[in-house]
């Protein structure tokens, strides 16, 4: 995080729902085993009257801010192939949820400069992130972690287990490990 840029976690910002709208609930988190070193991702997408789906991956080498920045990424990649056009995103990342919910608005104003002028880490993945909300409304809600949510400490789970993987895959130091893709049905 840049100098000047907000610290404290955001509240959940975005529109209400348009009537009629398809709302997919997204929960995702990352893990690196060191910083950087190998990480992981997972994710739950659950969209109501359809399956829950459930994915993970990782690489032999990356940051925390990229495997949390994967896991949005990939969990708003389902949900709107779902056909989603309302997201509530919950993850227990501040560098995401602050992120989206107004640092994106202000680097795009300055070019994609942080206030001190230099240009943001990860941007790449920043303007992935902002594309993929184009036609929808997201909301994004900061949830701690480690506190017992169960969908935050599954994704847990599925990142962690997906960052060891990549840690013993030599072969994958520079490619993604997985996706992984467990559809199932109901709540769970």
């Amino acid at each position: 995080m840049a100098a000047g840029e907000p610290t404290a976690p955001a509240a959940a910002v975005g529109p209400e729902p348009a009537s009629g709208s398809l709302v997919a609930e997204v929960f995702c988190d990352g893990a690196c085993i060191g910083n950087p070193g190998p990480g992981g991702y997972g994710v739950i997408v659950r969209v109501p009257g359809r399956s829950v789906q459930r994915d993970s991956g990782g690489l032999a080498r990356t940051t925390n801010n990229q495997m949390e920045l994967t896991a949005a990424i990939v969990g708003l990649t389902l949900a709107v192939e779902a056909g989603a056009t309302t997201i509530h995103v919950s993850t227990d990342s501040e560098y995401v949820v602050n992120g989206m919910n107004g640092w994106v608005a202000n680097w795009k104003r300055r070019g994609w400069r942080t206030t001190t002028g230099s240009p943001v880490k990860n941007q790449e993945m920043w303007q992935a992130l902002d594309s993929l909300t184009t036609g929808v409304q997201v909301v994004w809600r900061w949830i701690p972690g480690h506190a017992g949510h169960p969908e935050n400490e599954e994704c847990d789970r599925l990142a962690t287990a997906a960052a060891r993987e990549a840690a013993r895959r030599p072969a994958a130091r520079s490619r993604r490990v997985g996706p992984r893709r467990a559809p199932s049905r109901g709540r769970g």
